[in-house]
């Protein structure tokens, strides 16, 4: 038994190293407003994510005084985005920097004049290239309606938009259905629930039912909360998310033939939780309400796509060594139970006790 459990110890030890909350992204958001004079863009971002890139620059420094920094804020800004038509790049001229204390974040307005109206814009974006997971969440809007939405990240920093065609359906649905997608695989809370979730085996009928209940209850919540009907503190939601991680590790390690399996009520109970979630990482995107509909239900396929991944590479394995039921078999699914209970506890004394 020992044997078995060293190596799940080590890779409980992994999960635990990433992010503890694995909701926190590393964002900033670009809005293009296209007029008959040039583009108006806002530009907003945490004030920790500036200084970051300013030297000498501190968040609490940006917050309060942020006309302080008014050059290099423009520098940094002028050097890192580039809007260009017709070939021409547009210089951007910096109107206010508004400080937004209560989200920590910088708000910065600039006028980007052309001398006549382009039917194609290019945007080149790598605002905060020291940090390899930032993304910049990019809407560009025409005559007071969202036209297009695009996302940036390293490794795809540029794009042109023809400004009279208007972004289709499809494109949105590929970009959010990929994100969605992405914050399962970066999520290694959710991931390990799932796997705790089917650490008992069970047939494929069992382990559909149980797969479909967590999918039914976080679909519930996600809509309610992105539509802000329903929004508990996101410090709750991440607590009660990994005493999720706890209780089905804990099922899984004492369950036994014959008892009774607590799986469907785990996965439909705190699959609303989950719900909440996802939703917090939807919030943090900022998506205008004209494109919340096929935004949501997008970011839902991709977290259900990624999820499925999940389930098609671990249900076989666990069902392998339940057919097998040897001792060596039964001690790897005690190891992989423990390795669960193990990372869950660390997050939940992490999030009750680091500071809000």
């Amino acid at each position: 038994m020992r044997g078995a459990r060293a190596p799940l110890f080590w890779a409980a030890s992994l999960l635990v190293a990433w992010p503890a909350l694995a909701h926190d992204l590393p964002v900033s958001y670009l809005d293009l407003r296209v007029t008959n004079a040039g583009i108006e863009a806002t530009l907003e971002s945490s004030a920790k994510n500036f200084a970051r890139e300013l030297s000498g620059s501190d968040e609490e420094a940006l917050l309060l005084q942020p006309e302080r920094a008014r050059a290099a804020l423009l520098t940094l800004v002028a050097s890192r985005l580039e809007v260009a038509t017709e070939g021409e790049i547009l210089r951007a001229e910096l109107r206010t920097v508004e400080p937004l204390p209560g989200r920590k974040d910088l708000r910065i307005h600039l006028q980007l004049p052309w001398n006549q109206t382009a039917e194609e814009i290019k945007v080149r974006c790598a605002l905060f290239s020291s940090e390899p997971r930032h993304k910049t969440f990019l809407n560009i809007y025409r005559d007071g309606m969202l036209h297009t939405q695009a996302i940036f990240e390293q490794g795809a920093e540029a794009g042109t938009y023809r400004l009279s065609q208007r972004q289709g359906t499809v494109a949105v649905v590929k970009q959010f259905v990929r994100e969605g997608v992405h914050h399962i695989f970066i999520g290694p809370d959710h991931i390990l629930f799932i796997i705790g979730l089917l650490l008992l085996g069970g047939t494929i009928g069992q382990l559909l039912k149980i797969v479909t209940a967590f999918t039914l209850a976080h679909s519930v919540t996600l809509v309610l909360a992105t539509l802000q009907i329903l929004n508990p503190p996101a410090r709750f939601i991440e607590a009660t998310i990994a005493l999720s991680i706890v209780f089905v590790g804990a099922h899984a390690m004492l369950g036994r033939e014959g008892t009774r399996d607590w799986r469907l009520l785990f996965a439909f109970g705190f699959g609303f939780i989950h719900g909440f979630g996802f939703a917090n990482v939807l919030g943090e995107m900022q998506l205008p309400r004209q494109a919340l509909g096929w935004s949501l239900f997008s970011f839902n396929a991709g977290v259900e796509i990624g999820q499925a991944c999940i389930v098609l590479v671990v249900a076989p394995f666990i069902g392998m060594l339940a057919r097998r039921n040897t001792p060596v078999s039964r001690s790897i699914i005690q190891a992989g139970s423990f390795g669960v209970i193990f990372a869950g506890a660390f997050w939940l004394t992490q999030r009750l006790f680091s500071e809000a």
